[in-house]
């Protein structure tokens, strides 16, 4: 069984209030295992970005500006995660984003019926939170040293090795 972990990197929280992805970052995993195949770009959101956001993860207007736009890496996105099951962490957020992008560029959106939500996951196994990924890579002894901004290849590499624990 194939599946995808990923995540995003945004310009803010509500793709309603103009925010768009910047950064797009995928790990495969057949049969649970991870293959070393992963899927990552830098979008240009065309906008500024908000003084929070850049906080969040250190990407810059000035760097994303050269970056190419959602819909010129829409179909090659969309072909690296075929029609394989989706792994997230608040998976409503990256979903609702990526569903907004693919709308804009008149693409077939998700459905959300292959996604799954690890935070949903952490939160049946246990009964006590945090359940952010960090709490995660510590309760489960995850090396996250890296993290030092939000990155979303990194994260998902990061969140691949949590969803396998869960």
């Amino acid at each position: 069984m194939r599946e995808i972990v990923l995540d995003t990197e945004t310009t803010g929280l509500d793709p309603s209030d103009g925010h768009r992805i910047i950064e797009i970052g995928c790990v495969e995993l057949m049969d649970h295992v991870p293959t070393g195949r992963t899927y990552q770009c830098y979008l240009n959101p065309e906008r500024d970005m908000p003084a929070e956001a850049f906080k969040v993860h250190g990407l810059s207007a000035e760097f994303l500006k050269d970056k190419p736009l959602f819909e010129t890496v829409a179909d090659d996105f969309l072909a690296f995660l075929g029609d394989s099951v989706l792994i997230a962490h608040n998976a409503s957020f990256d979903f609702g984003f990526l569903c907004h992008e693919l709308e804009r560029c008149k693409r077939e959106v998700l459905t959300r019926d292959r996604v799954i939500d690890t935070i949903a996951l952490a939160r049946r196994k246990h009964s006590a939170g945090p359940y952010s990924l960090d709490a995660l890579c510590a309760r489960y002894g995850i090396d996250n040293s890296k993290r030092t901004k939000h990155g979303a290849l990194l994260d998902a590499e990061i969140l691949a090795e949590v969803y396998l624990e869960l």
